[in-house]
């Protein structure tokens, strides 16, 4: 029988913890809402979500230390998911209206504003996923729901043998943008999984297959 995964959604301030953990609990998991440290940081997942301006979301994080909880979990190969900007937030710079605020760094690069005519991005769009994703699994040809006007429009970490290559995941709105990563423990996704009806359900339980 196989064993309930415990998954912290990361509860920073962000709006939309609660819709995550209801998600996660649909998926399958034992899902707990806080900032407790000990907690974040002996499930077997962490998601972090996110909501709003790049630069609010790093300063909600910094509060509770949420840096250093990613950090220790990444260095010691414990699965982390990153949720619309609390995807943006893993590269190094977002730059909003202006504004240029430092990430987290996990990975280079910079969130920037999409070239689209229309803004925000909103509503459904399907996605191209790269072979071998775990997350998409099933669901390749599915269409997600987005809320953005910023993304990850490049990749640019160099990722050499031995170690496995990220797995990239790309929608369009304007031009090509990042609309998921799977790079060793760490995953994101633009899109918002717990808005997108059974297809983000699927994609949260194919996370949760990938806990240990």
């Amino acid at each position: 029988m196989t064993r309930t995964r415990r998954v912290v959604v990361l509860d920073y301030g962000s709006g939309n913890v609660h819709s995550a953990a209801k998600a996660l609990e649909r998926a399958g998991a034992e899902v707990t809402v806080t900032a407790d440290r000990a907690a974040a940081l002996e499930a077997d997942g962490l998601v972090v979500p996110g909501v709003g301006a790049f630069k609010a979301v790093m300063e909600q994080l910094h509060a509770v230390r949420g840096e250093e909880i990613i950090d220790r979990r990444l260095a010691g190969g414990r699965p982390v998911l990153g949720i619309c900007v609390g995807m943006q937030v893993l590269f190094e710079r977002g730059v909003e209206r202006g504004v240029d605020s430092e990430g987290l760094g996990e990975w280079p690069g910079v969130v920037s504003e999409l070239p689209a005519a229309v803004l925000p991005h909103m509503g459904w769009n399907t996605v191209e996923p790269e072979p071998g994703s775990r997350l998409f699994d099933g669901i390749e040809d599915q269409r997600f729901y987005f809320v953005h006007s910023f993304a990850a429009q490049q990749w640019t970490l160099d990722v050499r043998p031995p170690f496995p290559g990220p797995v990239l995941t790309w929608a369009e709105h304007g031009g090509r943008f990042l609309a998921a990563v799977e790079n060793g423990p760490l995953s994101a996704t633009q899109f918002h999984p717990e808005k997108s009806s059974d297809a983000g359900i699927r994609l949260l339980g194919n996370w949760l297959g990938t806990l240990r």
